[in-house]
């Protein structure tokens, strides 16, 4: 299976936080899933645990695979800088993740969807590839005939699309530029990267 595609209120109980946006079905029962879920004896979590449920949330919040997710942090490795940070960054800028925050589609894997039907362009020219990395000054726009799809009118009407300082959008064209990659400051998701390094440097 390529995707998780079950419950998402249960992986949201899982980590204790809706990493999937608001949830009514989690704020009701913000426990772990499961019989002992509401149990209010806490078992306590190995070191290797707790960097390996930040990874897992890390993950499912961007829809990584785990193959992904690893040559993502090779390449973070690899590169000048904090490791951890470089790690964020490079999933902020792939395609389906600034479709997101750009407000044309309400989540990742809804961006991801857009994506693959051939929806988005960049700079002119169809890209149907989720993980396609952007680059600043790059701008990725809503194709032509696709305008007027009722998910993306939707998703733009909710003007999410001004919240990042990394982002510049234009309403009228229906496209927005990839100023920056952002710093780690201007990253909202509440990730404990450090966490992931260390899982991974073991």
């Amino acid at each position: 299976m390529a995707r998780y595609i079950g419950p998402k209120s249960k992986i949201s109980r899982k980590f204790g936080e809706a990493i999937y946006g608001p949830d009514k079905a989690f704020e009701h029962k913000n426990y772990p899933p499961g019989m002992h879920g509401n149990s209010k004896r806490k078992k306590k979590v190995s070191e290797y645990g707790t960097q390996l449920k930040e990874k897992q949330k890390a993950k499912y919040m961007y829809g990584v695979l785990e193959r992904q997710f690893r040559n993502l942090f090779e390449k973070a490795h690899s590169h000048k800088g904090v490791t951890g940070t470089v790690l964020l960054q490079l999933l902020e800028s792939r395609l389906d993740n600034v479709v997101f925050r750009l407000g044309i589609a309400p989540s990742r894997a809804a961006a991801r969807q857009l994506v693959s039907h051939k929806h988005i362009v960049i700079n002119g020219s169809v890209v149907n590839i989720p993980s396609y990395t952007l680059r600043p000054g790059e701008v990725v726009s809503v194709r032509e005939k696709s305008k007027s799809l009722v998910a993306i009118t939707d998703a733009l009407a909710t003007n999410r699309h001004n919240k990042f300082p990394w982002l510049e959008w234009d309403s009228e064209a229906k496209a927005g530029k990839f100023l920056n990659v952002p710093g780690r400051e201007e990253i909202p998701e509440n990730i404990k990267e450090q966490l992931i390094v260390e899982l991974y440097s073991k």
